[in-house]
């Protein structure tokens, strides 16, 4: 069986310069510490420091620009930008770019330069399928925008994903699961589940301070990303990221006002994720029990800071947990002693 491909992510992070709106809650310069455009050099310096740490031997290599309106800039700057990772594309160093966007952004002539340039993936950032939500979050399109964006970026032979926030203004669960439903309804291969945080100097925060918006708690938000991941899982859409990355910005204890973060994020979800699972074991503190899972799922069915582990050690004699990788993912057994 051949060996499963590492992927590596070269990130090089485009600032929010080429957007007109200012979404309630953004503040791009925290949110990504950059506050102006690369140049030629500054990109083949990042990927020429990237390359040298990685193993050739079992890896597929992306080029991944983020952070901002990538299709929103001058289309000979865009070009500029592709031009200048071509060479490792051709030396086969580098696999694939992926570009980050909004629905807006998205017309026919920009995607035929994204294809001339070997790009692969194209991620728009979706945010919300409810109109309601997303004039109260001032994304400044609507959901029929993003439909006809994902349609034309399907139709060009590219591959889809489609970012979703939760606990935007005027969001429910139920309208978060619409979205999410949604995404899979427009042939999304994966998606990205980030929960509201509240950024320091955003309208948002003067939102917050004025107390006409709540975000949601850690508890809610780890509910609601798991009920959103079981639709993805059911699809068969790959979900990339939960939580906003832990930026060296957003670390610092003033960036973030409130909300939802933590460093550990999505392992709080997978650990919430195999709790539903694995309390349907029948307690007897008679016995020891072993749990079979497949080696990706192992510390998650364990669970953040063991708490799985440490639940169940309350309901039986002994707990132990093995890899049994014939298993899928999320699926387990159990044997008794």
């Amino acid at each position: 069986m051949p060996l499963e491909l590492k992927h590596y992510n070269i990130p090089i992070f485009i600032p929010e310069m080429a957007c007109p709106f200012r979404c309630i809650y953004c503040n791009q310069q925290t949110i990504t510490g950059i506050k102006s455009l690369p140049d030629e050099n500054d990109i083949e310096n990042l990927i020429e420091t990237n390359l040298k740490t990685i193993d050739f031997n079992n890896a597929h290599v992306e080029i991944a620009f983020f952070g901002g309106n990538f299709t929103g800039i001058a289309l000979n700057h865009q070009e500029k930008l592709l031009e200048c990772v071509q060479k490792y594309i051709l030396r086969g160093q580098v696999k694939s770019i992926r570009i980050s966007t909004r629905p807006d952004y998205i017309s026919k002539e920009k995607l035929i330069l994204l294809k001339k340039y070997n790009v692969r993936t194209i991620e728009i950032g979706v945010q919300s399928m409810d109109d309601a939500v997303l004039i109260a979050s001032g994304r400044g399109y609507s959901e029929k925008a993003v439909r006809v964006a994902s349609e034309m970026i399907i139709d060009y032979g590219f591959d889809l994903c489609m970012q979703m926030m939760i606990g935007l203004p005027d969001e429910t669960l139920e309208k978060a699961m619409v979205t999410a439903q949604s995404i899979v309804s427009c042939k999304a291969s994966m998606t990205r589940i980030y929960p509201l945080l509240v950024i320091k100097d955003t309208p948002l925060e003067d939102l917050f301070n004025k107390g006409l918006f709540k975000p949601l708690s850690l508890n809610d938000a780890i509910l609601w990303t798991k009920e959103i991941y079981k639709v993805f899982l059911a699809s068969g859409v790959t979900v990339l990221k939960m939580g906003l990355h832990p930026s060296e910005d957003l670390m610092h204890a003033d960036a973030v006002i409130a909300g939802p973060f933590h460093p550990s994020f999505a392992e709080l979800v997978f650990t919430s994720l195999w709790q539903d699972k694995l309390q349907l074991l029948e307690k007897d503190l008679s016995k020891d029990v072993k749990l079979f899972v497949n080696a990706k799922d192992y510390n998650h069915a364990i669970g953040y800071q063991a708490a799985n582990k440490k639940i169940l050690s309350s309901r039986f004699k002994k707990v132990k947990f093995e890899i049994d990788n014939s298993l899928e993912r999320f699926d387990f057994y159990a044997e008794y002693s």
